[in-house]
């Protein structure tokens, strides 16, 4: 296994429906533009509500991937 060096960030993702979706909402769209997704981590989980109702579910995931160097 060679020596690697990872970037860990934290994204958040939203859903209508569920934390799960909003999950994987976050994950799917991150995978678009970054390469090499390694893990995946749930840090947090919240609501957004209006007037006293659930509107979104949110879902705060960090994320690592592979550093790629610019050499």
């Amino acid at each position: 296994m060679d020596d690697a060096v990872y970037k860990v960030i934290e994204i958040v993702g939203t859903s209508k429906n569920s934390w799960e979706e909003a999950a994987k909402h976050a994950i799917e769209t991150a995978g678009k533009s970054l390469k090499d997704l390694r893990i995946a981590e749930i840090k947090d989980l919240d609501l957004k509500l209006e007037d006293g109702k659930v509107v979104a579910y949110r879902a705060r995931v960090s994320v690592s991937f592979k550093y790629q160097s610019g050499g």
